[in-house]
């Protein structure tokens, strides 16, 4: 354990200086002056605007790729508003009526901004660069922000639907979608033309000062906004990616619903390809049932495409063990996190290269090394910690070392070779 006494700890992020900084789920952001720092201070108190309830909060927080130098800290967290509306709408709770399964939800919306550090205090007010992703209910909410070998800033969040039912938005329709549309099928919203594209199920790239898209980006020519920012969709809940280092690739940890959990890959950000991993139509390699029987037609286009759909890079379903015999159990659930990459330092010479990923309800990491071509091989995974309690950030820290977040035990802590 490196720290401990934390509140609901979601995401770390490492400073070139030392610095260490934690997000935690209602909205406060602490850093640590060093590993070996006990006591931290209150860089940042948002948890006036962040909705902190269930799977909402705040989950994501990156730190400027030159900082200290530029002295910025991202953050991705659910608000507690309608898009554009005034905060707070439910003050971290989700009443029944409405409720947080069925009926209309308790809507919200998902918040990308900037902060300003000064030492180790925020100073000026919150930059907000984008203020949207619609979600009804509080379920697979937002996820990442993270820097690109490119230096754009990119974003994800999930598709805020029920995980209740089969949810297409028949019934209580908060977020303004067509017939048919709503729901999961928010994920599809790149593919439809009755009303603006929203960016649930969807990962962004954005000009990190502004929140506009960067104009490399495939649809930056669309007159559409959002549409302009989208580099893939089709995500259940795209809760973590990271970039390959030394490459322009992003790999995704896409949580699966009943069935299945993705590590997806999108070979370049900055292709002129939209990749779509095509849930609710698909979950993991196949159809997903409950959406397949119910006739749709945004689906049902879909698999008439032979090829429009990017599969798994690997996926694992929820009866199944990730490593044979393994003690991580799967009678509970799956849902993954991580992912991260190995780049040197005191572990073993094969782990060079290697995939770390998670799962949250397993309470287990593994690990994936590289093949010939450098890509993990799935074939090759390993368990790499059995007993890794709630680990929902996985990040490779100083020296090297793998650390991850335990929301559970409210601690950060960290893997370390000893011979």
């Amino acid at each position: 354990m490196v720290f401990g006494g934390l509140s609901t700890p979601t995401v770390v992020a490492f400073s070139p200086d030392g610095r260490v900084f934690v997000g935690e789920k209602s909205g406060i952001i602490k850093v640590f002056d060093n590993l070996s720092d006990p006591t931290p201070t209150i860089f940042a108190d948002l948890r006036t605007n962040v909705y902190d309830y269930w799977d909402r909060g705040l989950l994501g927080m990156a730190l400027d790729p030159s900082f200290p130098a530029k002295p910025y800290v991202y953050v991705l967290y659910t608000r507690d508003a309608v898009i554009g509306g005034a905060a707070p709408l439910w003050s971290d709770d989700c009443p029944t009526p409405p409720g947080p399964v069925f009926g209309a939800g308790c809507q919200a919306s998902g918040r990308l901004s900037r902060l300003q550090a000064s030492g180790n205090q925020m100073v000026g007010s919150e930059q907000v660069l984008v203020d949207d992703w619609c979600q009804q209910f509080p379920s697979h909410s937002v996820g990442t922000v993270s820097f690109g070998a490119d230096g754009a800033l990119y974003a994800g969040a999930g598709d805020g639907a029920s995980f209740a039912f089969a949810d297409w938005g028949s019934g209580d329709n908060p977020c303004g979608d067509p017939p048919n549309e709503g729901g999961a099928l928010r994920a599809q919203d790149l593919r439809t033309g009755g009303d603006p594209v929203g960016l649930d199920g969807s990962i962004i790239r954005v000009n990190p000062d502004t929140g506009d898209a960067v104009p490399s980006n495939p649809l930056s020519g669309s007159a559409d906004l959002n549409a302009r920012r989208v580099i893939a969709y089709g995500m259940r809940n795209p809760f973590r990616f990271t970039t390959r280092p030394g490459t322009g690739e992003l790999w995704v940890a896409d949580v699966g619903w009943n069935d299945v959990e993705e590590i997806n890959r999108i070979p370049s950000a900055t292709d002129a390809m939209v990749e779509n991993f095509g849930w609710p139509c698909y979950e993991g390699p196949g159809h997903q049932p409950g959406y397949d029987a119910a006739a749709l037609g945004i689906c049902e286009n879909l698999y008439a495409s032979p090829g429009s759909v990017a599969a798994p890079y690997y996926s694992y379903s929820h009866n199944e063990q990730v490593v044979a015999s393994e003690p991580c159990s799967t009678d509970a659930g799956s849902a993954i996190t991580g992912p991260a990459f190995y780049g040197g330092g005191n572990y073993p010479a094969d782990y060079q290269g290697a995939l770390f990923f998670g799962d949250y309800v397993r309470n287990c990491i593994w690990a994936m090394f590289p093949g010939p071509n450098g890509l993990p091989n799935p074939a090759t995974r390993v368990t790499f910690r059995a007993h890794a309690a709630g680990p929902v950030d996985i990040k490779i820290g100083p020296g090297g070392d793998l650390f991850y977040v335990d929301i559970q035990g409210g601690t950060i802590r960290r893997i370390q070779f000893s011979g």
